[in-house]
């Protein structure tokens, strides 16, 4: 007697062979790689950041303030100039964003040393050294890049997405200090 073909065929023979589950597998990889490439893309676009709600007021004061950040425009710098980051690093904000792994405001952004800041704030555009900032800020008074407190980061006084602050008016008052722009927080 004959074996009818029933409808319920083994699991084993309805799976698709092994060259289509490698085809399937290497087009997801492609479609996925695609995608994450064209998300890297955008996020080279500053507007790109406001989709996270949270950048929404790093990115205006990067727009239109009177912060640093708005000067940094000005000069054509983008964000990626000063935020560099790696596809890894972009893919673990992502998931902060998603899981709410976050807390507003944003930890103000440590540069490490300020010979990041000093390779575009030179006279030359590539100082190796703090001497062109100490030159340029000699006042008859005193010198707010000469400090006695020693070397200091540039991000101390410097802040890009809130008001600047001088340091030395924690204890000094010079008459240079009344000289500052409004994105400087005065006392």
């Amino acid at each position: 007697m004959e074996k009818e073909d029933k409808p319920h065929r083994r699991l084993r023979d309805r799976l698709p062979g092994k060259k289509i589950i490698i085809i399937i597998a290497a087009l997801v990889l492609v479609v996925g790689a695609g995608a994450g490439m064209g998300l890297v893309k955008a996020s080279d676009n500053p507007a790109f950041c406001t989709t996270c709600h949270i950048m929404k007021p790093y990115y205006e004061s990067w727009q239109s303030s009177n912060l640093l950040a708005n000067k940094h425009l000005v000069a054509g710098v983008t964000c990626h100039q000063c935020h560099e980051s790696s596809i890894s690093i972009q893919a673990e904000e992502g998931l902060k964003f998603v899981t709410g792994d976050y807390k507003t405001p944003l930890d103000k952004r440590a540069f490490g040393t300020r010979d990041f800041c000093l390779k575009c704030h030179s006279e030359s555009g590539g100082a190796t050294t703090f001497e062109e900032a100490k030159t340029a800020t000699n006042f008859d008074e005193s010198n707010p890049h000469d400090s006695h407190n020693g070397e200091q980061n540039c991000n101390l006084c410097h802040n890009m997405h809130q008001p600047s602050k001088v340091m030395c008016s924690d204890c000094h008052t010079f008459d240079w200090m009344n000289n500052l722009d409004e994105s400087w927080k005065k006392k």
